[in-house]
Parts: structure tokens; C-alpha cells; sequence
């Protein structure tokens, strides 16, 4: 009869810091695993302290508590299956990304990283040492090999546990979300699956942390490129996978796979998980945001009450006199449609005030953009009022458009405490509108089904209402343009002279170019928002301040 292993995955959503309730959530997890008769439980990268900790791991205190806990964990999970799990460890020199085999109360077997990764969101290299490659370890009759996360990403940590014995490969992760980064995924652990010919086993877990959300979907994948055992993005799972030793190998018996959302609803969740751990994991319960009858803080409205209920979301409606009609309607239509609060504060009366006590400064001088800030800044201000007075979270509205070429107000419309909309061009955000229009999924979407953005906020000219008659392509070319060209210039890294080969007007693309690098100081300053792509603003992309430099190509 082959022999047989039962492996428990434990896709699950730790808290960065909160090293106690990651640990008791490990132990439920394998007191589960017992339960099903596993032979060993395992648990993503940096379960213990959470991913990531940036700084935080190199505090000596907290890699002592989580290494404490660690031990704890060994003895409490005694009289069972193993445990794998993830957390640092320093040897008294220096400090590891390490996956822990805990069995029979004691640490039994620690594995530590080889490759850290240095790009996009992470600077491993700035906080831990890499170890030299590392061996197999044995559990019953399965010899195990454990490349963590980017060592996987490495054929030459693959090919050495091989060499040594190892029968699976078991990758556990820390891997957060980009667009399409599925396929990455399949293709890269696929090569290590048939370079080695073992079976992999691609474990991540999910949860959102700061700006990022790891978003699960782990596999099995064979050396045939088959993926027997497919788990849920974005979702929690818990899931026993039986594998069996047969003549080519160890392998996973086939299991029904979840299904995986396409990129617009990955996107989509994406955003609603962001906000929902953020507000989760910092202690807030509910949120507002200025509702301006404006597409942007549309969606922003839907995806908050989407993650947190409609009944925890405040809309205010912050009028001036150059506020339409029309935007007053579509504000309060939208409010109506998702159930939400809508409050009315009118800043005429206020910026008349503010006017008045700077008429002695201003004498003679023209108004420009000046008194247009005035508007946005005393929104601000107001929000940040509510905010503070009933606890509220402020969210902020501007889109990855807007957010790359500066055409937002610093202490005005870009105050607040997050932002979902960060890394979403403004092209982008018209479609996701359309998108959840038609799309609805009870399980994770708190707010109500069918078309609860109205036609005229997706269709009307984008315009921030600050003058009379203002449409935002008085200020910047027509959105389809310019994203294209910030796409070029963020996401591609391409030139001047590349985007101009392309056929973008040479004048426009010099000038996108300058409110770009003009506007770090603003994005320096800025709320954190959700991460949907390799080229967000802030740990994937990090520019100086100050910057003469422009390209000549």
C-alpha cells in the first residue's frame, strides 16, 4: 500500500505585531489539523510577527518576543501533528527570515532564507542576513524541502534540496497582490516544480498590511504543470491535502479547485480588503469622506461601504457656490443607493470669512489657484473635524491620475488616512465604476447589489467644482492621453524620446513629465492607499524630493 502524508495549509490573515493572537491563531489552526489527522500543519512566511515588519524585526525586544513565542508555541503544540511556521531568528550574530518545524514540544527543525528580495515593496536585504542554502527535514515517511517565498523564485535553492533528498517542495509565502500576478505565480513555482521534478506546494497567506494585501490563492503544483489543489484569493481556507507516495513521486490527490476572480474583480477586492483590514487592524470602526458628486469619491463611497457596511459610512457633502445643481443631485442619489449617511456643510460662509481676513495680504493681486486651494483646504479642515469629534477615518479620493501629476490639494483633498484609489488610474476607475454596476458577490460586498453609481457621475465631464465652468482637461490632457503617457513614465520606466516614438505629442509628454517629478513632495506626504500594481507610489517607486534632472532624450 503507498504511503501516505496528510498536510494541513493554512491560509490565513495574521496582524503585524500582534505576535499572541498570530500564535493562538496558529494553534486553533493545527488543534484543527489534529482533528483531521495531519501529519503536519503549516502556516505562511513571518506568520508569527506578521509580514511585513519592515524595521520592526530588527528591534532586538521584538525578535526576542517572537522567537518567546516561538518555544511557547513548540510546547503548547505537543501531542500532534507537526507545525511549520514562520518568524525571525537570531543565533546571538544575526537575525534570519526563518520557517520553524515544531513536533513533539520542541523546535525540531529551523529553515532560513537564502535569497532576499531588495525590489518593489521589499528591503530584506536591509534587515535580515541571508543564510547559506539549507537542508531537508523529515516528517514520517515524507522528506520535506522549504524554500521561503523568493527562494523559490531561485532555481538554485530548488535544485540544492533536491540534491539532499527532499521529496516535495513546501513554499511558504509572504507574496502580496499585483495585478495578473497569478500567472507569475503558476509559471515560476511551475519551472521549479519541473526542474526538480517534485510536486510543489505554494502556500501564502492573506490579509491587508498597510499600503499591500497578500492575497492566498495558494497551490499544488505537479511536475506536469497540473494544479491539483487550487485554494481561494483573497479568502481565509483551511484545507487538508492528502498526498501519496506513487512511482514518480510524492503527489496531491486532486481536489475541487476554488475559483479565482478576473483582474477588474481582483482589483476591486483588492481595494475593499485594504480598507477593511486598515480600519480593522488600527481599531476603527467606521469612516467618512467628502461626497462630491464626483466619480472618484463615488467609488471611494462604494468600496468603503462595501468593506465596512453601509451603515459605517458618513458621506459630506461640502458645497460652494460654484457647486452645481447636478452634483448635489448625483451626491445625495448616491448616498440614497448605498445607504449611507449624508451630511450637508456648506463652505461658502467659511471661505467668505477666510477671504475677508486675507483681503489686506491679497490687495492688488489677482486670484488664482490660491483662493481655489482656499475651498479645498477648508474641506479639509472640516472633515478632519468630523473625523476627530466622532472617530470617523477620513478617506481620501484621489486616483493614481491625479496623485502622479499633483492635480490634488496638499492639506486639502489629500488629507485623510487612506486612500483605495492610490495606485487606480483615473481611465481605470470609470471602468471599475461600470464594473461593480454589474457585478455583486454577498460573500464579501457589504453594500447593496445593481447599479448604485448613477449614469451621469460615470458619464459627466470630470471637474473639481473649485471655478466657474472648470473641467479638469482645462488643466490636463483628456484622461485617456495622459494615462497613457503616466503609464509609460511610471509603470514602464520608458523615456521621453520612447513615449514620443510612440506617437505621443513631444510638448505633452515633457509637460506630464514635470508635474510628475514636481509632485513628489505631495506623494511623500500623502496617505497610504492600496497597492494594485508593481509601480504604486511609495515603497515600489522611491524618487527624491528634490530632483533637477529631466530627460533630454
Amino acid at each position: 500500500m503507498p504511503a501516505r502524508f496528510r498536510l494541513t495549509l493554512a491560509q490565513l490573515a495574521p496582524t503585524t505585531g500582534a505576535i499572541g493572537d498570530n500564535c493562538a491563531r496558529a494553534r486553533a489552526a493545527w488543534q484543527e489539523a489534529r482533528a483531521a489527522g495531519a501529519d503536519l500543519v503549516a502556516l505562511p512566511e513571518a506568520f508569527v510577527t506578521g509580514y511585513q515588519t519592515q524595521d520592526l524585526v530588527m528591534r532586538p525586544q521584538f525578535w526576542r518576543d517572537a522567537m518567546a513565542a516561538v518555544e511557547t508555541l513548540a510546547r503548547d503544540c505537543a501531542g500532534g501533528p507537526a507545525l511549520g511556521i514562520g518568524a525571525p531568528h537570531h543565533d546571538g550574530a544575526q537575525l534570519c527570515n526563518a520557517y520553524y518545524i515544531l513536533e513533539g514540544g520542541h523546535i525540531r527543525h529551523v529553515v532560513k532564507k537564502h535569497h532576499l528580495p531588495n525590489e518593489t515593496v521589499f528591503d530584506e536585504k536591509r534587515q535580515f542576513t541571508p543564510a547559506p542554502l539549507q537542508a531537508p527535514y523529515r516528517i514520517g515517511p515524507l522528506t520535506i524541502g522549504t524554500p521561503i517565498c523568493e527562494d523559490a523564485w531561485h532555481a538554485d535553492v530548488a535544485a540544492h534540496l533536491a540534491r539532499a533528498g527532499a521529496e516535495i517542495l513546501l513554499v511558504p509565502n509572504g507574496s502580496p497582490y499585483y495585478r495578473d500576478k497569478m500567472a507569475d505565480r503558476w509559471s515560476i513555482m511551475g519551472a521549479r516544480a519541473a526542474e526538480t521534478g517534485r510536486a510543489l506546494i505554494y502556500l501564502n497567506m492573506v490579509g491587508g498590511q498597510d499600503d499591500q494585501v497578500f492575497d492566498g490563492a495558494s497551490f499544488v503544483i505537479e511536475p506536469d504543470g497540473t494544479r491539483p489543489v487550487q485554494l481561494p484569493q483573497f479568502d481565509e481556507a483551511i484545507r487538508h491535502v492528502d498526498l501519496v507516495e506513487r512511482t514518480e513521486g510524492w503527489r496531491a490527490e486532486a481536489q475541487p479547485p476554488a475559483a479565482l476572480p478576473d483582474e477588474w474583480a481582483a482589483d476591486y477586492r483588492a481595494m475593499v480588503q485594504s480598507v477593511r483590514d486598515y480600519f480593522a487592524k488600527t481599531g476603527f470602526t467606521r469612516a467618512l469622506l467628502g461626497l462630491s458628486g464626483g466619480v472618484d469619491s463615488a467609488l471611494v463611497a462604494t468600496i468603503a461601504a462595501d468593506a465596512l457596511g453601509p451603515e459605517n459610512v458618513r458621506c459630506v457633502m461640502l458645497p460652494s457656490e460654484y457647486t452645481s445643481q447636478s452634483s448635489l443631485d448625483d451626491a445625495r442619489q448616491m448616498a440614497e443607493n448605498l445607504g449611507c449617511r449624508l451630511d450637508t456643510l456648506p463652505i461658502s460662509g467659511p471661505r467668505a470669512a477666510v477671504s475677508e481676513l486675507l483681503a489686506p495680504l491679497f490687495a492688488g493681486l489677482e486670484a488664482d489657484i490660491t483662493e481655489e486651494n482656499i475651498q479645498s483646504r477648508l474641506r479639509g479642515l472640516l472633515l478632519m473635524a468630523l473625523s476627530n469629534k466622532f472617530g470617523e477615518m477620513l478617506l481620501t479620493t484621489g486616483n493614481k491620475s491625479e496623485v502622479a501629476v499633483g492635480y490634488a490639494t496638499i492639506y486639502g483633498d489629500m488629507a485623510g488616512g487612506y486612500n483605495p484609489l492610490k495606485d487606480l488610474y483615473k481611465t481605470r476607475v470609470f471602468e471599475t465604476c461600470r464594473w461593480r454596476n454589474t457585478h455583486h458577490d454577498p460573500a464579501w460586498m457589504r453594500a447593496p447589489s445593481g447599479a448604485i453609481i448613477p449614469a451621469r457621475i460615470i458619464e459627466k465631464p470630470p471637474s473639481a467644482e473649485l471655478r466657474e465652468d472648470q473641467k479638469d482637461e482645462d488643466s490636463l490632457p483628456p484622461y485617456e492621453v495622459l494615462d497613457a503617457i503616466l503609464e509609460g513614465l511610471i509603470d514602464r520606466e520608458a523615456s521621453v524620446g520612447e513615449l514620443v516614438a510612440e506617437g505621443f505629442d513631444r510638448a505633452t509628454v515633457k509637460r506630464v513629465e514635470h508635474l510628475v517629478f514636481i509632485s513628489e513632495y505631495k506623494r511623500f506626504q500623502s496617505a497610504p492607499g492600496t497597492r494594485l500594481t508593481k509601480r504604486s507610489f511609495w515603497l515600489d517607486r522611491r524618487y527624491p524630493i528634490v530632483n533637477r534632472w529631466r530627460d533630454e532624450s
